[in-house]
């Protein structure tokens, strides 16, 4: 180290001590921290001695014994009372379940908190690997992490909290007719009150807020009720690595479209002061939602991912506000939807809550929704199972796509014929790649052949490619329905597991369709390329060999019903493809309308001129170069 370093680490480290001698709290401002800290460190203490002692005094105590309208004398408890204030005579009981059940979901409520503790699908299973690793079906529960939370906030003046937790609160539970209700008492005929209404053939609910006489004991500031609902989505699904990226909230403004979190990373998205419909925690293929009979007054949301060796996907944080408008008595309603990701369910609901199924926004989205979803649907009352759903959606779409094939299949075979004459004119100019070019262009103009027509039908299909991405992993109706050898057509078949795991995607199992799949690929692409022209760009000879093999690794931990889809469109078109060349298109006739065209006068276009004068032009400045280069 030279003399100019150490003397310039020395002057840093001089100012150093010298700014933080400077900058150094005097004893003063060090001894009115100290009594800061210990003030907030005494309220806490406090507030935190009177809620145990509340609960420790009631364990032996049943909720229905409690006078839910007596004075909060009754507990004679001065802690209850900094603890709840006007809430005191809730702030104490035995926690107790009620349920409300039909025959498609059963919901457990507790009485701490009147909210929902679980939800039990009857008609849906998990699936979880058993110490052989094979698939179990266990019951599927939604909203039964003990971490999840549903709590209203009440702003109250003189607490040390600055208000009162629902879920501090022990409600008591009774019902009305086929409302189950829990109310809370905040004493002198004071309370706030929850009631569900559960359908009786349906996944969703009706669930009223009620705030009676409340508005002589909430902050005379308060213009609404804060809601922070908290929820843990569970792994559900047998791959979760997929089930993850489609996991996410989802909300939506009145006039507007269905919006979501981002769901790949965590996300905050903020609706301060604007209306807000409604608001769904989405699993792949299960939610929960709720609906506001008229509008929330603004939310804020966010999603945080877990770890990948947690039990739960991810953290859903929702904060909704729930206007608020000072009346002795006062309700808001809300629809609560627990169940299934079923499009037409949702639908039902109305507010356009089916776009919480992730078919796509853009035009891929489009025709999942309104072609291919509705197409399914028909060929499943046919067919019943999905598979064979799979087969017939594969032949219909090759059967209204089959004049274009013909046409592709009919190009090729041109192509196919013209081949010898290309052949001379790449051997005539070996040496010039650019004058060769411009003679296969006169080639193709001579004969009347268009390279690019076998790749129109391609093109076209390719939108249904895409679509059918998104439409396999999305819908429901695939879910644990099994074909052939695989059980779950909206998740990977596993043909064979491996006792390691294989990176770039591949995983420890070997997915049966998707080698199918590739090796089809493979054989059909073996079959076309036969009678292409490859020279013009060498490195599409190889890649076109390269390409399935790369979506190997995708596709390996895709959905099969996808993977199954393409293996019946690969089938079919190596079938149309010999029929069609082999019994179909004649060939001779082919190389006679080529001959009768060739001596017909042409006239230029001019997209063909200027391409022609483009290439020569570039011919031009090669030989320009080479001369140069010579010189």
């Amino acid at each position: 180290m030279d003399r100019n370093s150490i003397i310039g680490i020395t002057l840093i480290f001089a100012l150093f001590f010298v700014w933080q001698y400077l900058t150094r709290p005097s004893a003063e401002q060090i001894e009115a921290q100290k009594r800061l800290q210990d003030s907030i460190q005494q309220v806490e203490a406090r507030v935190a001695d009177s809620i145990a002692a509340a609960n420790a005094e009631s364990t032996n105590t049943p909720i229905a014994s409690l006078d839910q309208d007596g004075p909060a004398d009754t507990f004679s408890d001065e802690r209850l009372q900094d603890a709840f204030g006007p809430f005191a005579p809730a702030g104490t009981g035995t926690e107790t379940e009620r349920v409300l059940e039909n025959e498609f979901i059963k919901i457990t409520f507790t009485s701490k908190g009147g909210r929902i503790k679980e939800a039990l699908l009857k008609d849906y299973f998990k699936i979880e690997k058993d110490e052989n690793r094979k698939d179990i079906k266990v019951p599927l529960y939604l909203m039964n992490n003990e971490e999840n939370q549903f709590n209203y906030f009440f702003p109250i003046a003189g607490l040390p909290t600055g208000g009162v937790n629902s879920s501090d609160l022990f409600f008591a539970p009774s019902t009305d007719g086929d409302a189950l209700v829990f109310r809370a008492s905040a004493g002198e005929g004071r309370y706030f009150e929850q009631r569900y209404t559960l359908d009786p053939d349906s996944y969703h609910m009706q669930y009223n807020v009620r705030l009676v006489g409340l508005n002589s004991v909430l902050a005379a500031t308060a213009d609404a009720i804060e809601l922070e609902w908290i929820n843990f989505l569970d792994k559900i699904e047998k791959n979760d690595r997929v089930e993850r990226t489609y996991a996410t909230t989802y909300f939506k403004k009145p006039d507007d479209r269905a919006r979501h979190c981002a769901k790949t990373g965590n996300d905050t998205k903020s609706l301060d002061g604007e209306s807000l419909k409604w608001v769904s925690n989405s699993n792949q293929f299960f939610n929960s939602t709720l609906i506001a009979d008229e509008t929330f007054m603004g939310g804020e949301m966010s999603t945080a991912n877990m770890e990948d060796t947690d039990e739960e996907l991810k953290k859903l944080t929702t904060t909704l506000r729930i206007p608020y408008t000072r009346e002795s008595d006062e309700s808001f309603g809300m629809t609560y939807y627990i169940g299934p990701n079923k499009f037409e369910r949702l639908r039902d609901l109305g507010s356009n809550v089916e776009d919480i199924v992730p078919f796509g926004w853009n035009i891929f989205g489009t025709i999942n929704r309104w072609i291919i979803r509705p197409i399914f649907g028909f060929l499943s009352g046919i067919f019943g199972g999905k598979g064979w759903v799979i087969l017939a959606l594969t032949l219909l779409v090759k059967l209204a796509l089959y004049p274009l094939t013909y046409r592709m299949l009919y190009s090729q075979s041109k192509m196919s014929a013209l081949k010898p004459e290309m052949e001379k004119v790449r051997a005539k100019n070996k040496d010039d790649q650019q004058q060769a070019q411009m003679e296969t262009m006169k080639l193709y103009r001579e004969f009347g052949v268009n390279p690019l027509g076998s790749c129109l039908p391609l093109l076209l299909q390719m939108p249904i490619w895409f679509a059918l991405y998104r439409f396999f992993p999305a819908s429901i109706e695939f879910r644990q329905e099994g074909f052939w050898w695989a059980n779950d057509l909206s998740s990977y078949d596993e043909f064979f597991q491996l006792p390691f795991t294989v990176p770039l995607g591949i995983g420890s199992h070997i997915s049966l369709f998707t080698v199918l799949w590739a090796v089809t690929t493979l054989i059909y692409t073996y079959y076309n390329s036969r009678h292409m022209d490859m020279n013009a760009n060498p490195a599409m000879k190889y890649m076109q060999y390269i390409m399935p093999l790369f979506f190997l690794g995708f596709f390996n931990s895709y959905a099969s019903g996808l993977t199954a889809y393409l293996l019946f469109s690969n089938v079919t078109n190596i079938l149309q493809t010999l029929v069609t060349k082999n019994y179909i298109i004649d060939q001779a006739k082919i190389k006679r309308e080529m001959d009768d065209y060739r001596k017909k006068p042409k006239k230029k276009s001019n997209f063909r001129k200027r391409l022609e004068e483009a290439v020569e032009e570039q011919r031009k400045l090669q030989e320009q170069q080479k001369k140069k280069k010579k010189k």
